[in-house]
């Protein structure tokens, strides 16, 4: 709530007896935001040309770990073996990246035509959601480094690329279209408000058969 400069407000607390095994409790929330009518960001703007910048993740966030735990059944790793300088359960339980306060000061600087928030459904399926019908994002994979946990996953989870990306965000955590002649400065902003920015793809006009988001 700190990070994203909002209230947590009192609810209520149902018990279930026979719900729950004895010690264990299900915590859950939900944000609910106000925006003035002609400040939506609806992804109309979006055009031909524009560009593609998505912010690193910390991890895997808050999504796939359905899949992370069958892996974690079949593989049986030991969750406390060092994974690149840190213990593995830590890697898989890295907290989300709150990117509120950065995106409020861009969008004040630069006009965000578009953004997607990478959760459950991962680049494949988030960011046509804010595409108009006749353009498709076209995203390459090589433009950002993949974090080594989402190898790792993939190896130990025999999963295809394409599923990769619709499962999992696979190092980026956000996406945001701006025109072509925005992207640098927005790169610079982004940058300056602590987060990592790549160029990752472009808007391109979309034909027949190409589907909605393209990760290369």
């Amino acid at each position: 709530c700190e990070l994203a400069g909002c209230a947590l407000i009192g609810g209520e607390t149902a018990e279930m007896p026979g719900m729950y095994p004895e010690g264990e409790y299900d915590l859950a929330g939900f944000c609910v935001g106000v925006v003035e009518k002609d400040n939506l960001i609806t992804g109309r703007d979006i055009a031909i040309g524009d560009a593609v910048i998505g912010l690193a993740s910390s991890g895997c966030h808050s999504n796939g770990y359905s899949l992370v735990r069958k892996i974690l059944e079949r593989v049986k790793p030991d969750l406390d073996a060092d994974f690149h300088g840190r213990p593995l359960a830590d890697v898989l339980l890295e907290p989300t990246r709150i990117y509120v306060k950065p995106m409020l000061n861009l969008m004040k600087q630069v006009k965000v035509k578009g953004i997607a928030h990478i959760t459950g459904g991962g680049l494949i399926e988030n960011v046509p959601r804010v595409l108009p019908e006749k353009v498709y994002a076209a995203i390459f994979s090589a433009s950002w480094p993949r974090p080594p946990v989402f190898d790792w996953l993939q190896r130990h989870g025999g999963v295809a690329d394409e599923e990769m990306y619709r499962v999992f965000n696979c190092g980026i955590g956000m996406v945001v279209i701006v025109a072509q002649e925005d992207a640098d400065r927005a790169m610079k902003i982004l940058s300056d408000a602590g987060e990592t920015p790549y160029r990752i793809g472009s808007i391109e006009l979309r034909r027949e058969g190409v589907a909605p988001t393209v990760v290369y």
